[in-house]
């Protein structure tokens, strides 16, 4: 631990240090070079001293390093280096780790606290010093962090915390209703506590920036986990969807529309061409029974076998057919063609965000028909 700290530091001092060195007018001693303190308990990660050539001024920082760039170390880091400064009043304080994220970095500039990170992005600002580099991505996005918190499970928790984020949850309720084990739930807990997503009262936690956190799931989901087959049928689209559905209940299978298809039952927004509906298992004989065509292109049916049983959460029946839920409607839009996204948000404005600002219900949702079916992935 004590050595992947101090790669850390090195890194961050590393990187500090080509920051400064492209300011035209700032040129260090490299006689003098840099002063690094050796760290110790109770005081910063770096403490480095830089004479400019050429003038008796010293320019002084003090640098917490952390392993995340999460809002929650953030906050730590900021908390340590102010601390430091009232022996060192003059230094500039920075806050460096791996990747640190423009929610962060606004966070940090408004306790007058510098920022750098190993995806060359920085926020640096003292005296006549300004220094400002964004928009480069997190090289380390891929780390289990981000790809547990997006996997199967763990987003079946993420939709029942959104399916009303006022409902507070204790974790032996929240894994039971979203069918998951107790272990999954708290690391899903902590990876959104690092991220400030949560809040945590006396009934237990709650989402505290539901809006947040879907705009982060949009970037992760996709619907290609998904299985997904093509059809055509001559009839028109609400009679196929019909008339699946209708099939596909009779023979006991799971379904329920989504995308363009399930939008229009929600908040129709524009015209659409192809159905898309979820089917849960082999949809060979209902489709025979329906009178579908497989095809290669040109399809105007899309069926979808789900990576995971969790896209039926809280699907509901709205004029005598199955319909995913908003939220899963709203994600599955996302890389639908033809104003997808426009549909989307449409969608988000008009019943998502909507139904999130009803009153909050005193009692957590327990009905059998909201829980998330139970799937082996």
């Amino acid at each position: 631990m004590k050595r992947e700290l101090s790669d850390l530091s090195e890194r961050a001092e590393a990187v500090l240090k080509g920051a400064l060195a492209e300011v035209p007018f700032l040129r260090l001693d490299t006689a003098m070079g840099w002063r690094v303190a050796e760290p110790a308990p109770g005081k910063p990660d770096l403490d480095l001293r830089i004479r400019v050539a050429s003038t008796e001024a010293q320019l002084s920082f003090l640098v917490e390093v952390k392993q995340s760039g999460e809002p929650r170390y953030a906050r730590d880091a900021i908390n340590q280096l102010l601390r430091y400064r009232q022996a060192r009043p003059n230094a500039y304080l920075v806050f460096a780790a791996p990747y640190i994220s423009p929610d962060t970095v606004a966070l940090c500039a408004a306790e007058g606290v510098g920022t750098i990170d190993f995806a060359g992005n920085c926020f640096l600002s003292f005296g006549e010093i300004f220094i400002r580099r964004e928009g480069r991505p997190n090289p380390f996005a891929k780390r289990r962090g981000l790809r547990s918190l997006y996997a199967p499970k763990s987003e079946r928790i993420l939709r029942v915390l959104l399916q009303d984020p006022r409902v507070a949850w204790k974790t032996v309720a929240l894994a039971t209703q979203a069918r998951v084990s107790l272990g999954q739930v708290a690391k899903v807990k902590q990876h959104l506590a690092d991220r400030e997503l949560t809040k945590v009262g006396e009934q237990g936690f709650a989402l505290s920036d539901p809006r947040a956190l879907l705009r982060d799931w949009t970037q992760f989901y996709r619907i290609g986990r998904n299985t997904e087959r093509g059809y055509y049928s001559p009839l028109p689209i609400a009679e196929v969807e019909r008339a699946l559905a209708k099939r596909c209940a009779a023979d006991g299978v799971a379904y329920a529309l989504t995308a363009f298809s399930g939008a229009a039952r929600y908040a129709p927004f524009v015209r659409y061409q192809q159905a898309t509906i979820y089917v849960g298992a082999d949809p060979a004989p209902s489709v025979a029974k329906v009178g579908l065509k497989s095809v290669a292109s040109g399809a105007n049916v899309r069926i979808l076998e789900p990576y995971d049983d969790g896209v039926f959460y809280d699907s509901r029946e709205i004029d005598g057919v199955r319909v995913a839920s908003a939220l899963q409607v709203f994600l599955d839009l996302q890389s639908a063609r033809g104003r997808g996204e426009e549909a989307a948000a449409f969608l988000l404005r008009e019943v998502i965000e909507k139904s999130w600002e009803t009153p909050a219900k005193t009692t957590r949702p327990t009905r059998s028909k909201r829980r998330a079916p139970s799937s082996s992935s």
